[in-house]
């Protein structure tokens, strides 16, 4: 006989970004609320992906500087990398990220319960707890906040072959021998560099015809510039057809380009080619939660799913897969508990890609401009042309920008360089309050800074016709 289901003001399965800052203010405000965590006490931002990703790139940057050593007048004798230090110095950093979460959910009242969760009716869930036994509860609002995955392509032999996701790869001891990295994305690019940097052999092998092929011809070209540079093998326009062994043994790859077989061995296989929903195996059907053909869960511009009362925040809800846009969602979901009426439409996307040197960009690219019809002046200079950028040895990328042609608002704003997204933010907060290109222009900042690059940027914006 099932118990009768405990009574929360809200629950929320899965303690991602959005998902546990909807319980702590909602606890903080006096409600009864409840988060169900399988296995990752914050999300995998603290515990698997942002931060731990960004403690690694900074070890490989530390890294690169030792090879870089003797320009900055400094030899390099005996320069060994042990990656296990490296690896102990992020498990550091997640154990106090972890801490902080306990102690924000003891702070803010809300109940952390641990154990996988699933629908089973309206608004009910029931948990099998970690230690055993189980409980069933009933929110009158319910927050699905589960995530998503590295996705597995239905590649022959892949799956056999277990490859490294993300996880796997920032939790490793040893130095990859060669590193095959499948997917030129975000994720693929920002490993390869670091892995790179610490000694491995890295080939990255590209489904599309460029890296990043999403962003600007002038970025992929860079970033190819890059990493060709730092002896990294690039291989675009490959379909993979079977892969043979195992990840940290031996792997080869068969795939096919520009209608000729080629194949790529190496020790390790990392697969970086996208995400895919945490939606499955959970009774979204049992509590009338539809999905999108992609899986994803089904929400309108306020987040709310096809059923009542019940919330979709985050990766799994189709949201941007950027922890700050997850953050968003929480004060989306926050206000219109509250009674208001706030939605998703139309809201800045800002991003970053942490590679050497970053990648960061708020608004439209040239791309989306041209093919939305949108009509723009641009602006473009080089790295060097910001003086900072000098005093660092740190040259490389440029900064760009794309304004109105019938106005002065600031479209959209790329950078490729060192401190890429730091810079970002100021002009997003320009684009934000509606100012004209003319006040960064004309604004005083600091010398020597990268901001400072804003001024001879905005100065070479083309007159309106």
């Amino acid at each position: 006989m099932q118990t009768a289901p405990e009574e929360y003001d809200v629950v929320v399965l899965g303690s991602g970004e959005a998902g546990k800052y909807i319980a702590w203010t909602q606890a903080k405000k006096g409600m009864r609320a409840i988060v169900v965590e399988r296995k990752y006490i914050g999300g995998s931002c603290p515990n698997i992906a942002c931060l731990p990703s960004k403690n690694i790139i900074h070890s490989a940057k530390v890294a690169s500087y030792f090879w870089r050593s003797e320009e900055f007048g400094i030899t390099k004798d005996n320069t060994q990398i042990h990656l296990g230090f490296v690896r102990d110095r992020k498990r550091k950093m997640v154990d106090g990220l972890v801490q902080m979460h306990l102690d924000n959910f003891k702070a803010s009242g809300a109940e952390l319960l641990l154990g996988s969760g699933r629908f089973i009716g309206p608004k009910t869930i029931e948990v099998k707890l970690a230690d055993g036994g189980a409980r069933v509860l009933r929110g009158e609002n319910v927050v699905i906040s589960t995530g998503s995955r590295a996705a597995i392509e239905p590649i022959l032999g892949l799956t056999e072959a277990s490859p490294l996701t993300h996880i796997e790869a920032l939790d490793l001891g040893q130095i990859p021998g060669h590193l095959l990295i499948i997917g030129g994305g975000y994720v693929g690019l920002e490993l390869a560099q670091a892995m790179r940097r610490f000694g491995s052999h890295v080939t990255i092998i590209e489904r599309n015809e460029r890296l990043a092929h999403r962003e600007d011809q002038d970025v992929t070209d860079m970033l190819h510039e890059v990493f060709s540079e730092e002896g990294i093998e690039i291989v675009t326009s490959a379909h993979i057809a079977r892969v043979e062994g195992k990840s940290g043994e031996w792997v080869k790859l068969y795939a096919a380009r520009d209608g000729a077989e080629i194949i790529l061995e190496g020790t390790h296989l990392l697969i970086a080619s996208g995400r895919a929903p945490n939606t499955q195996g959970i009774g979204l059907e049992l509590a009338g939660v539809e999905t999108t053909d992609r899986g994803y869960v089904k929400v309108n511009e306020r987040l709310e799913t096809t059923a009542p009362g019940v919330w979709a925040v985050g990766d799994c809800a189709g949201s941007p897969h950027f922890t700050h846009i997850a953050f968003d969602d929480h004060r989306i979901v926050r206000d219109n508990l509250a009674g208001g009426h706030r939605v998703t439409t139309g809201r800045q996307v800002p991003f970053c890609m942490f590679t050497d040197p970053e990648f960061a960009r708020i608004g439209l690219s040239e791309t989306e401009a041209k093919e939305r019809g949108i009509a723009y002046r641009l602006a473009k200079i080089p790295m060097l042309a910001v003086l900072r950028t000098r005093t660092l040895s740190e040259t490389r990328g440029f900064l760009k920008a794309l304004i109105a042609t019938e106005s002065d608002h600031v479209l959209g704003f790329s950078a490729l360089g060192v401190e890429a997204g730091e810079i970002i933010a100021t002009v997003q907060v320009a684009m934000l309050a509606g100012l004209p290109y003319t006040i960064l222009r004309d604004a005083i900042f600091t010398h020597p800074t990268m901001l400072e690059g804003l001024i001879p940027l905005f100065s070479a914006v083309p007159p309106r016709k």
